[in-house]
């Protein structure tokens, strides 16, 4: 089936340039922790014009997700959700770090460890109710790292 109506922005072509960073978070255990204004001041602090970010947590037991930002019920909504896909007293085998560990891991293998978003203007071409969220899938606090890279054009 063809589209009633396609269109496109003609493309922007610039020199490249790559800036890193690393984001720790704090978490108070299983929830998520909106990181959308960190990633938006990395991105103003790197110059960034046009390109794209790039986030990657380095855990096995927490994830990035976009998800909606304007009503916190749907935060808990999912939480409810990835708890019913991967409950803790389900029989699973690896347990060494308690009865959290292994749901902790499927729900990271079930939402994402890194993301990319275009950055246009300066800008996270988020949607109106996308924010970016770490999601802590274990009961008790953690330190998780995010390692932020825009890669694109910066200001001169």
């Amino acid at each position: 089936m063809r589209p009633a109506s396609l269109s496109r922005s003609a493309p922007s072509a610039s020199a490249g340039t790559i800036v890193s960073s690393r984001l720790a978070v704090e978490t108070r255990g299983t929830g998520f922790i909106d990181i959308t204004g960190e990633v938006e001041k990395f991105l103003h602090e790197a110059g960034a014009r046009e390109g794209a970010v790039t986030l990657f947590i380095r855990h096995t037991s927490a994830s990035l997700t976009i998800q909606e930002n304007a009503d916190p019920s749907v935060l808990k909504d999912l939480t409810t959700a990835l708890n019913r896909l991967a409950p803790e007293n389900a029989g699973w085998v690896h347990d060494t770090e308690g009865p959290d560990d292994m749901p902790a891991h499927i729900k990271t293998m079930l939402t994402a460890t890194s993301l990319q978003i275009p950055v246009l203007d300066g800008e996270m071409a988020l949607g109106t109710w996308q924010g970016i969220y770490v999601a802590e899938h274990r009961a008790r606090p953690h330190r998780r790292e995010v390692v932020l890279q825009f890669m694109g054009s910066v200001e001169a």
